[in-house]
Formats: C-alpha cells, structure tokens, sequence
C-alpha cells in the first residue's frame, strides 16, 4: 500500500467508450439518423448553456483522466440533450478499448448519473486511438464520422508526469493538440474548441496574465528533433532545451499554447488553464479524487505517517481548485468561446483572437499553511487504519532544515527499518519508498518555494455572462468555497478513494492512532534524552580534555 501513496507523477492520456466501437465494422453506423432517438429535451425549459449543448456531439480527447471523468459525467448528467460524446481511448495493459470503457464507468463518479439516466451510455461512442501516434491513432472511417458529426471539441489529454522524458512529452503534449486541430478544421458544423493546458505553463514569469506567450522553442522544430534524435541524446540534451523551465510538462505545454495560437486562429478555439486540480467539492461525488498528484499525494503521504517535511513556504498562495468547479468552468468556458466566435464573425474587419482562461483561486486565497492545518486537523477526524506512524508533518521554508528533517525523519527510519527487515529474511522496501518520495518532493519544490501573479478577468467576464440559472447549474466562482469544509470532504476523500480504506474501519483507526500517538511521544522523549546524554558526554570530555591541558 505504501508505495502507492506518493506515486504522484503521471496521468492517462486515453479516454473512455461507450456504445458502439467505430471500426471497420461499424461504418454503417450513422448517428445522426439516430438522433432523435435520444432524449427530446425542451429548449424552452434550458439555461443559456444547456441550450448550447442540446441536440450537439462533442469530440472529448483525455477521459479517462481525472478531468475527463469529470467532465463526461457532468455534460451527460446536466445535459441530457447533448446527441453523442466521442471519447477516445487507447487500448492499454492488454486491455482493448470495450473493457477500457467498461472499468472507466465502473467508477464511483458515475453512481450519480446511472441513477438519475441509465441509459447514458447511448449517448457515448468510444474512438480507438492515441494521442503519442500521429493523426491520433484514429482510422479513416472514424475520422469521417467525427468530422461529419461532432461540432464541439475539448482537448484534455496530456502527461502531466513532470519529469516526462522529451520523447513521450512532446508527442502527446504538443504533437495531438496540433492533430485535434487539424481535425477541427475538417469539422464544418464546429462551433467551439477548448485547449486545455495549465495555469503554469509559463512559469518563467512571476506575472501571468490571459494571454499567449513567446514559446521557448517552435514547435515545428521541436517535433522534427524528436523524430531525428535518438533518445540517449535526447536526455542528454533535454536541460539545455529546457532552459529557465524547471520540467518537461511545463515546457511543452508552453509550447502547445503557441501550436493553438498558430493553427487555429481562423477556428471558434479557446485556451483553458486551471491551476492546481484536487478533489471534487460538491459533485458527483463529495472529495472525490482518483489521482495523487500535487498535494494529494502530500496530504496522503502526512496523513499515513510516511511523509514528515517538503521544502515549502508556507505563506505562499496553493493555487488548488476543485475539480468539479474547474469542469463547469471549462463547460461555460467552451460555450463562451461560440458566442466570441460569432460575436466577432458579424465584424468583417475584427479578426478572433484565441481567448485564453486563467482559472486560479486568487480571488479566494489560501496559503499552503492553511492548506497543511486543515488538512491535519480533518486528517486527525479521519485517520486511517493503514497509517504506518503518527501524524508528523511540516513545511519547511529552508532547504538545510528540510534537509535535516529528510535526513533524520525519513532516510534513517529507513535505514534501520530496512535493516531489521532483511534480517528477518524480507525485502527491504522503505529506502526504495523513500527514493521515490524525494523524487516527487524535488518536483514539487520549484512550486512551493516560488511566488506567481495570476490574472483572471477573462473567466471573471465569462461567470458575469452567466445566467442565474447557469451559475447553478455549473458552479465555478470560486469566491462561493468553503475551504474549512471543502478540505474536511478532500481529506474524507482521500482516505476512501485513494488510500481505500473505508469508513466502517474509522473506530479501529481511531484505536491504532491513539497508539500511535503514545508511540510517537515515548520515542521523542527518548530522542530528547539521548541528544542531551550526548551532549553532556561532549562537554564532559571537552572539560576533561581542558583540565587535562592545563595541568
């Protein structure tokens, strides 16, 4: 279990099915003639948004990621008038694209939908392909029907593993947004397409505004190094192409910004970038989270007793938001994309510009010290019956006293608890844990330790144009949050979903950490007195040594 915890560094780029698998033998379906067997919903009775969506087919790259899930599920659940979601998945593990689909909505997160809609699964059709292939995998005969019948489009896949090697980042995080635009182009009923990229990926600047920057390198070049280098070259050149960008995640995406820019300037396209994706706050699902990264995997590994400092300044704003509100905005983003998109087709002389959506929690700040109280203090109400040690965790603003802390808490515990392990004729694992967790933490600092200025009056403009209705339906202010009780359902999340221990175990672990917690007094105390033996054995002999000279 405890390897687990902190795998925090890499992200599907597949996404799901449902229905029919558009392949060879499928080329005689033709969705649009079954339309209107879905459900007929009044447009009367629907929100601006909803009336946006209704009786549309939607391209979704990414679902089966965290985002994905969330956004497939609420476009389905609050609009039902939506005609078909295209997904597309990658047969992976030795899994084809049918039992890919079939676990993705065997998750929790869709337990909301089946109740209210059984039959949403009618209104899916999953597209075999992949975002590391060109033209994204995807055959001729579903690359018609796609073109022919979808006319929105979200661009949500990519890696999100920091330290991804060039050679998978760029296919995926800069090649595929360059194919799903090329594939946007073929569409003619298009009427929106949202790029999601990230709220850091010119992180360079201490100032980022809602706008698209200078790339640090062309695309075009870049793409053709990949296809050119050898991979053992490529590593070795990688920190000199990185330059001023501390990873591979936020150059590319950097990158793809400008892809979008470029390409699709003459499409109704947008650029969506949300800071900091955790758990859910209010839907489906309360805290539901399916992914360790970031300050998950912080929380996690602190709430279990593995996890004990991180290089942080804990002043420094945590830019998080909910997944659930950064998937309504994405929704109202996409919408407003179509109505800037006619807007400026009605003036011949105006040509689009590609808008661009900081969504960020600036306008509800917290600092990643308040981040780590709350989450102690719920990590406290909920404690796990996995945990392997008292809760023990901090921020550390200086590097040399999280090193000490690296050193002394974590390293040497290992150290000894490896130690008694092999010879008791086990595997050792914690040293190995511990190597991974450092890696994780060493990505993790450049973010913790570094201040950035975020503007966001773009998305503040579209949440204004919202109706009240909209503003209901898919909520995204994030002045509405609650973060004393938002991180009371995160940490309640992470516990059942990640960690999967559920709640009916919260008696016995309630018992396992009040022993814990004596534990973990008794050994400071035996710490406390072996480091004063120890420096009274110094000082003793430094003043035998001095009477000695003396004499």
């Amino acid at each position: 279990m405890v390897e687990v915890l902190l795998e925090s560094c890499g992200q599907d780029v597949a996404v799901p099915e449902t229905g029919c698998h558009m392949d060879e033998s499928t080329t005689e379906y033709t969705p649009r003639q079954e339309r209107d067997l879905h459900v007929a919903t009044d447009e009367a009775n629907l929100s601006p948004i909803q009336k946006f969506y209704n009786g549309q087919s939607i391209f979704v790259t990414g679902g089966t990621g965290f985002l994905g899930k969330l956004l497939i599920e609420k476009l389905l659940r609050e609009c039902p008038g939506i005609s078909f979601i295209y997904i597309l998945v990658r047969p992976k593990k030795c899994k084809d694209v049918h039992q890919r689909v079939e676990e993705l909505f065997d998750d929790p997160v869709f337990g909301k939908l089946k109740e209210m809609q059984p039959k949403f699964r009618h209104q899916t059709v999953a597209v075999a392909g992949d975002c590391s292939l060109p033209g994204l995998g995807i055959s001729a005969t579903d690359r018609a029907i796609i073109t022919r019948e979808v006319s929105i489009v979200m661009h949500v896949a990519a890696t999100v593993r920091f330290d991804e090697k060039m050679n998978l980042a760029v296919p995926i995080n800069v090649r595929s947004p360059k194919a799903v635009i090329d594939l946007c182009k073929e569409m003619p009923g298009l009427k929106s397409f949202v790029h999601v990229s990230t709220a850091y990926a010119n992180c360079p600047r201490s100032l980022i505004e809602e706008k698209v920057y200078e790339p640090p390198m062309d695309a075009d070049k870049l793409i053709t190094l990949m296809e050119c280098v050898d991979e053992k070259l490529l590593e070795e050149i990688t920190p000199r192409l990185l330059g001023i960008w501390p990873n591979t995640y936020t150059f590319t995406k950097a990158i793809a910004e400008s892809v979008v820019k470029k390409e699709a300037g003459d499409l109704p396209a947008g650029i969506f970038r949300p800071a900091i994706v955790i758990s859910t706050y209010r839907e489906p699902v309360r805290g539901w989270i399916d992914n360790m990264y970031g300050p998950t995997g912080v929380a996690a590994g602190a709430g279990t007793g593995i996890l004990r400092s991180i290089h942080c300044d804990g002043s420094i704003h945590a830019n998080v938001v909910p997944g659930d509100f950064t998937v309504n905005a994405l929704i109202a983003c996409a919408w407003d994309v179509a109505n800037r998109y006619k807007s400026t087709a009605t003036k011949e002389e105006q040509k689009f510009d590609v808008p661009v959506y900081n969504y960020v929690s600036k306008d509800n700040a917290i600092s990643y010290d308040e981040l780590k109280t709350m989450s102690e203090k719920y990590g406290l109400e909920f404690p796990t019956e996995k945990a392997i040690w008292y809760y023990s965790f901090r921020n550390n603003k200086y590097w040399i006293v999280h090193l000490f802390y690296v050193y002394f808490f974590h390293l040497i515990p290992a150290m000894l608890i490896d130690t008694v392990t092999v010879c008791v004729g086990k595997q050792p694992r914690m040293m190995k844990l511990y190597k991974k967790i450092h890696k994780f933490m060493d990505v993790l600092n450049y973010f913790t330790t570094n201040r950035w200025t975020f503007t966001n009056e773009t998305v503040q403009a579209v949440i204004d144009k919202m109706s009240p209705e909209d503003r209901n339906n898919f909520v995204c202010d994030i002045t509405t949050i609650d973060w004393d009780q938002y991180f009371r359902t995160y940490i309640r999340g992470i516990r059942i979903y990640l960690i999967k221990d559920p709640l009916d175990t919260l008696p016995q672990a309630r018992v396992k950490w009040q022993r814990l917690y004596w534990t973990h007094q008794a050994l400071k105390v035996i710490f406390a007195y072996a480091l004063l033996r120890i420096c009274w054995l110094v000082l003793y002999y430094l003043y035998r040594l001095c009477t000695w000279q003396s004499v």
